[in-house]
C-alpha cells in the first residue's frame, strides 16, 4: 500500500471515521460517550481546571497522554466522565469534537487468554483499531494495572506493548491512578513515565463538596425516593471532613448521603412486624380451614372461616394505618439522619443532644463520685471537658481534654479514668490503657506508632495508633507517665497540640475525639511530708491545698520538659484520703463484693461496728485505699470462702458481718 493508505501511516490520527468498526475494543471496553449520551453518567460539578488541562494535554502532537493522579475518592474517574459529557454536549475544541472516550478493562483483556501470544494479539488488535478509526480517546482507570498485565514467562506485559504507540502520539490515552500506586509502579519504569503527563487532582474543599453534592442530589433522590434537604448536604460535607479522617472528600460525603437516604427509605417503606405476623396467621388459618373441609368437619371449617375474616379485617386495618402514616411521614433526609450515620460509622456522638443524654452529662460529677471518693477538683475538671466537647464548643484541632493526675498512691487516679470510660461508653474496658512502665527503653517508642520499614514487626500496627484508629472516640489512659522514656514525650507533643499522630505506615490517626489522662506519682513524697489536708478552718484547708499544689507543680517542672507541660490542659492534684473517705470506700467495696457473691446466691451485710474495724485496719494515710482492699480480702473474703467450702452458708443466705472485741465474726441473718 502507498503512503496515503488510511490507517497505515505512522503518527497520523484519522478523523471522522464512523464508529462500529472496533469490535475488539467494543468487547473489552465501555464507551463513556454513548453512556453520557443516554444520560446515565452522574453530573460532574466543578473540576473545570482539571478537565481543561486534560484537553490541553490530549491536543499535543506527541506524548498526548494525561494521567490523573490523586488520593482515592477525590474524583479522578469523574474527570474522565466529565470529558465524555463535554464531548456529547459539544463543549470541547474541534481537536476533540466527535471523539469517543472508551474505558479499557484490563481484567477482561487478560481473562481467558489461555495460549501464549493470545493476550498480545488482543492488545495489538485494540491498538490497530484505535489507529484505524482515529477518533478514540482511551481511558485506563487504575493505570498501574498495565504493569505486569498478561506477562507470563516469555510474554510482554501490556505496558511494554503500549509504549511505542504512546510515544508516537498514535494513542490518546487518559490514565488514572493513586499517588502511592503511581510512585510504586509507574515511576519505577522511566520509559513509561516519560510518555505520560501527570495532572494532580487535589481533594475539593468543604464548599466545593457541598456544590458537588447539590449537583448529585436529584440522582440520589430519584434512586431512594426521598427528599434530601440542603442542611443534610452541608452536614454531610462538614461532618465527614471533621470526623472521618482516613478517607477523602467528596467520596466520603457522597457515601454519607447515600447511606442516610437508604436508611430513611427503609424506615418508611419497611412493613411493621405486625403485618408479617397477621399474614402468617391468615395463611395458617386458610390451610386449616381447607383441611377441615376436606375432612368434612364443617363446624370447625365454619369457625375457622369466621376467624379468617376477623384476621383479614385486622390486617386491612393495620395496613391502612401504616399507609396513612407513610403518607404523612415526610421522607426527608435531614441533618440529624446524617449525624446518626456518622455516629454509627465512627462511634463519635455527633447527633443532637437528647434530653436523656443532657441529663446524664449535667449529672456527670454525680455519676463519677459514685466510684471515686473525695476528689472534687479532678471530677469537676473532667466533667467540664466532656461537656464542652459534647456541646460542640471545644477547639476542633485538639483532643477533648488532656490531664495529668498527680497525687499519692491509691487515691483513685486510675479509678477515675475507668469511671469516666464507664460513664461515657457504659463499659470501663472501653478505654485504651498503656502502662508506661513498659516503655522505659528508647526502642519501645516504636511500639506506640509501629516499627519503621525494614524492621521486624513493620506489618504490625502501633499499639496506640491502631487502638485509636479503630475507636476514635475513647479515653486514653497513660499510667505512671514518669516511668516512660523521654522519647515517648516527644511523640505525645503532637497528640496534645494538634490531636494527630502519624503511624509507621504514614497514616494520620485522629486524636481529636479522645480524652487523654496521664497519671503520675511525681511529688507523692512531697505530699506525704506536707501531711494531710483536712484540719483547721476552711481558709487554712484551701491554703494548705494550694501550698501542696505549688510544691507538686515545682516537682513536676523538674521531671517533665516545659513544652510537654505547656500542652496539657490541666494538671490535677488529688487529695490524700482521710478516715471519712475510707469509710465511704468500705461501702463501695462491700457493694462490689456483693456483686461477685450474687452468682452464689449470697449477700453480705456489714454492721457499722464491723465497718469501723475495716476502716481501722485499712486506713493508711500514705497508701490510700489499697490497704483497705487487703483488709477486706483478709477479714471478709477469706473467712467467707472457708465458710462456703465447709458448707456453713447455703445459696440464698444473707450473712451478717459483726464486730466482736475488734474482730469480725459471721452469722446467718
Amino acid at each position: 500500500p502507498g503512503p496515503g493508505t488510511p490507517g497505515m501511516q505512522a503518527g497520523t490520527i484519522k478523523k471522522g471515521k464512523p464508529a462500529g468498526n472496533t469490535p475488539t475494543l467494543d468487547s473489552f471496553g465501555r464507551d463513556l460517550t454513548s453512556i453520557a449520551r443516554e444520560g446515565k453518567l452522574d453530573p460532574v460539578v466543578g473540576r473545570q481546571k482539571e478537565i481543561e488541562r486534560v484537553i490541553q494535554v490530549l491536543s499535543r502532537r506527541t506524548k498526548n497522554n494525561p494521567v490523573l493522579i490523586g488520593e482515592p475518592g477525590v474524583g479522578k474517574t469523574a474527570i474522565a466522565e466529565g470529558l465524555a459529557q463535554r464531548i456529547v454536549d459539544n463543549k470541547v475544541p474541534e481537536t476533540l469534537a466527535n471523539k469517543r472516550v472508551v474505558t479499557l478493562d484490563m481484567a477482561s483483556l487478560v481473562a481467558g487468554s489461555k495460549y501464549r501470544g493470545e493476550f498480545e494479539e488482543r492488545m495489538r488488535k485494540v491498538i490497530q483499531e484505535i489507529r484505524t478509526v482515529g477518533n478514540i480517546v482511551l481511558f485506563i482507570d487504575e493505570l498501574h494495572t498495565l504493569i505486569g498485565a498478561g506477562a507470563a514467562e516469555g510474554a510482554i506485559d501490556a505496558a511494554n506493548i503500549l509504549k511505542p504507540a504512546l510515544a508516537r502520539g498514535e494513542l490518546q490515552t487518559i490514565g488514572a491512578t493513586t499517588i502511592d500506586e503511581y510512585r510504586k509502579h509507574i515511576e519505577k519504569d522511566a520509559a513509561l513515565e516519560r510518555r505520560f503527563q501527570p495532572i494532580m487532582v487535589g481533594e475539593p474543599t468543604v464548599e466545593e463538596t457541598i456544590e458537588i453534592l447539590k449537583g448529585l442530589r436529584d440522582r440520589y433522590e430519584a434512586h431512594h425516593r426521598v427528599t434530601i434537604s440542603d442542611e443534610a448536604l452541608v452536614a454531610a460535607a462538614k461532618l465527614s471532613d471533621r470526623y472521618i479522617s482516613d478517607r477523602f472528600l467528596p467520596d466520603k460525603a457522597i457515601d454519607l448521603i447515600d447511606e442516610a437516604a437508604s436508611r430513611v427509605r427503609l424506615d418508611i417503606h419497611t412493613a411493621p412486624p405486625q403485618v408479617k405476623e397477621l399474614e402468617a396467621r391468615l395463611e395458617k388459618t386458610k390451610n386449616e380451614k381447607e383441611a377441615a373441609v376436606n375432612a368434612q368437619e364443617f363446624e370447625t371449617a365454619a369457625s375457622l372461616r369466621d376467624e379468617e375474616q376477623k384476621i383479614r379485617s385486622q390486617l386491612e386495618q393495620v395496613k391502612k394505618a401504616w399507609n396513612d402514616k407513610r403518607g404523612k411521614e415526610d421522607s426527608v433526609v435531614g441533618e440529624e439522619n446524617i449525624a446518626s450515620i456518622v455516629s454509627s460509622w465512627t462511634g463519635i456522638p455527633v447527633t443532637r443532644l437528647e434530653e436523656k443524654e443532657t441529663e446524664r452529662l449535667l449529672k456527670l460529677e454525680e455519676i463519677l463520685h459514685k466510684r471515686v471518693i473525695g476528689q472534687e477538683e479532678a471530677v469537676k475538671a473532667l466533667a467540664k471537658a466532656v461537656r464542652r466537647a459534647r456541646a460542640g464548643l471545644k477547639d476542633p484541632k485538639r483532643p477533648v481534654g488532656s490531664f495529668i493526675f498527680l497525687g499519692p498512691t491509691g487515691v483513685g487516679k486510675t479509678e477515675l479514668a475507668r469511671a469516666l470510660a464507664e460513664a461515657l461508653f457504659g463499659d470501663e474496658e472501653a478505654m485504651v490503657r498503656l502502662d508506661m512502665s513498659e516503655y522505659m527503653e528508647k526502642h519501645t517508642v516504636s511500639r506506640l506508632v509501629g516499627a519503621p520499614p525494614g524492621y521486624v514487626g513493620y506489618e504490625e500496627a502501633g499499639q496506640l495508633t491502631e487502638a485509636v484508629r479503630r475507636h476514635p472516640y475513647s479515653v486514653i489512659l497513660l499510667d505512671e507517665i514518669e516511668k516512660a522514656h523521654p522519647e515517648v514525650f516527644n511523640i505525645l507533643l503532637q497528640v496534645l497540640e494538634d490531636g494527630r499522630l502519624t503511624d509507621a505506615k504514614g497514616r494520620t490517626v485522629d486524636f481529636r475525639n479522645t480524652v487523654i489522662i496521664m497519671t503520675s506519682n511525681v511529688g507523692a513524697g512531697t505530699l506525704r511530708r506536707q501531711g494531710r489536708v483536712g484540719f483547721g478552718g476552711a481558709e487554712t484547708e484551701a491554703d494548705a491545698y494550694e501550698k501542696m499544689k505549688d510544691n507538686i507543680m515545682s516537682e513536676l517542672k523538674k521531671t517533665f520538659r516545659p513544652e510537654f507541660l505547656n500542652r496539657v490542659d490541666e494538671p490535677v492534684v488529688f487529695h490524700s484520703l482521710n478516715r471519712e473517705h475510707i469509710k465511704r470506700i468500705v461501702d463501695l467495696m462491700i457493694e462490689e463484693l456483693n456483686g461477685r457473691l450474687q452468682d452464689h446466691g449470697l449477700k453480705v451485710e456489714v454492721t457499722p461496728a464491723a465497718a469501723e474495724v475495716l476502716t481501722n485496719e485499712g486506713f493508711d494515710e500514705n497508701f490510700g485505699a489499697r490497704p483497705l482492699r487487703r483488709a477486706i480480702l483478709r477479714l471478709i473474703e477469706d473467712p467467707l470462702s472457708d465458710g462456703l467450702l465447709e458448707g456453713k452458708f447455703q445459696e440464698g443466705d444473707t450473712i451478717l458481718a459483726e464486730a466482736e472485741e475488734g474482730k469480725i465474726i459471721f452469722r446467718k441473718k
